[in-house]
């Protein structure tokens, strides 16, 4: 088939690289986000998924907006069969939805009806679900409510992050992106449309929400620490300043702390929740580079008023 892929990070290169290598399928254009400003020299960039695409001289497709008409007719005029979407990062107006005639499939990463939205691999950590995995859909106009095609499991590992996992239904959905669009070729494969029980919603999670709450309970906090990384960062207050926090390890055989409370030794920093104490892994403070929090601990020279917590 004539393909037009559409992404943008690098979550979607997997599938972009299974495409452009398969036999059966020619991938005539891309689809990104318009370059953007990033890193410390806030120079401008092409987004990952342009990169690779003009890499392997593939037509790249930047429109601010997807409903922008001299973006519809240039679509118009590749006339692709299919358009397969993997975190392109803007809605699709029903003008460009209507123009391959196989529609545009996503490959969204959780098992849905489950964590509908954009971050969906987040609210799976955070929540503490044992199961997720990708699905492939047919885009509608509705959030990530089209019908299934089919899907790939994975487990959730105890101390695994969002970016970790992420990582992993990356590679598992390149493939389950490549069979679908097989399928759907050879007429085989019949989307299937979800279930209206088990709908839940997984919003972007922002800085605000980042933010780390040591009177929750140990399991929560390590949770919220471990679903924000790396991005967006899972933060504290201290001494009226944030500091961004890596995982965590719960410590439940340890003395019990007041939530924020610190408890600095040669080897390990604990902070106190409203269950048991957790053990701090990497710190980075504003400015400074990640450390230990055993080098941060020794760098601050914590006193017994302090708590993390106060102040941002």
């Amino acid at each position: 088939m004539r393909l037009v892929f559409a992404g943008t990070p690098d979550t979607a290169l997997p599938s972009l690289r299974a495409l452009l290598d398969s036999p059966r399928h020619d991938v005539v254009a891309v689809v990104t986000r318009p370059d953007a400003q990033s890193g410390r020299g806030r120079k401008v960039h092409s987004s990952p998924v342009a990169e690779l695409a003009e890499e392997a001289g593939v037509e790249v497709l930047r429109p601010p907006k997807a409903g922008d008409p001299e973006f519809l007719e240039r679509l118009r005029l590749i006339d692709p069969d299919c358009c397969p979407v993997v975190a392109y990062g803007a809605l699709l107006p029903q003008a460009a939805l209507d123009i391959p005639r196989h529609g545009w499939v996503n490959l969204h990463f959780s098992l849905l009806p489950a964590w509908r939205g954009a971050a969906p691999v987040q609210h799976a950590v955070l929540h503490g679900d044992a199961i997720t995995g990708a699905a492939t859909f047919r885009i509608v106009r509705e959030l990530d409510a089209g019908p299934v095609y089919g899907v790939v499991t994975e487990e959730i590992r105890p101390a695994d992050t969002g970016g970790e996992l992420l990582a992993r239904l990356a590679e598992s959905g390149a493939g389950l992106l490549a069979a679908t669009l097989d399928g759907i070729e050879d007429g085989t494969l019949e989307a299937v449309p979800q279930p209206v029980d088990g709908v839940s919603l997984a919003p972007k999670i922002g800085v605000d929400d980042a933010r780390v709450d040591w009177s929750a309970p140990a399991m929560r906090v390590d949770r919220l620490i471990r679903a924000c990384t790396p991005a967006p960062g899972a933060w504290t207050g201290f001494r009226g300043r944030r500091i961004k926090l890596g995982p965590v390890r719960p410590a439940p055989g340890a003395a019990a702390l007041a939530p924020g409370r610190i408890s600095a030794s040669k080897t390990s920093v604990l902070v106190g929740t409203a269950t048991h104490p957790v053990e701090l892994g990497e710190v980075r403070p504003q400015g400074k580079r990640p450390m230990s929090a055993e080098e941060w601990a020794r760098g601050v020279r914590l006193t017994d008023d302090d708590r993390l917590g106060e102040g941002s």
